[in-house]
């Protein structure tokens, strides 16, 4: 039964530092983020959060600079949002799945267009 609170309190995690990113923080470092999974160990002391930035890599670097400077403020919210005993350490981590998706994405593309490529060369020699 215990193993169910630490996810429960990460997605509840998510939603409130998603709402905070929104509408709160005012540093123009933090670009287009989006907070895609929070992970929290079984002790409640630290909280992975996932997140993903929509831009070029030096938007990305300097959104994670803003979002490390804006851990102290996030806690403090997070502590007067959520009731817990102790507010979790948030430690930010770019959450790479979708450029890994879109790659393989866009491999899968290139060869279903050489295939064709191919079958259309095979069929026009006959």
């Amino acid at each position: 039964m215990g193993t169910r609170r630490p996810q429960r309190i990460g997605e509840q995690i998510q939603k409130e530092i998603s709402a905070l990113l929104n509408k709160g923080l005012k540093d123009p470092r933090v670009g287009f983020v989006t907070i895609t999974g929070v992970e929290v160990t079984p002790d409640l002391h630290l909280a992975k959060v996932f997140y993903t930035v929509l831009g070029d890599e030096n938007v990305r670097r300097n959104t994670e600079r803003g979002l490390k400077n804006a851990v102290p403020y996030l806690r403090h919210e997070l502590g007067r949002r959520i009731r817990l005993r102790y507010t979790p350490d948030l430690a930010f981590i770019f959450d790479s799945t979708l450029d890994y998706g879109e790659r393989i994405e866009t491999l899968l593309r290139q060869a279903a267009a050489t295939r064709s490529e191919d079958d259309s060369e095979d069929s026009g020699s006959d």
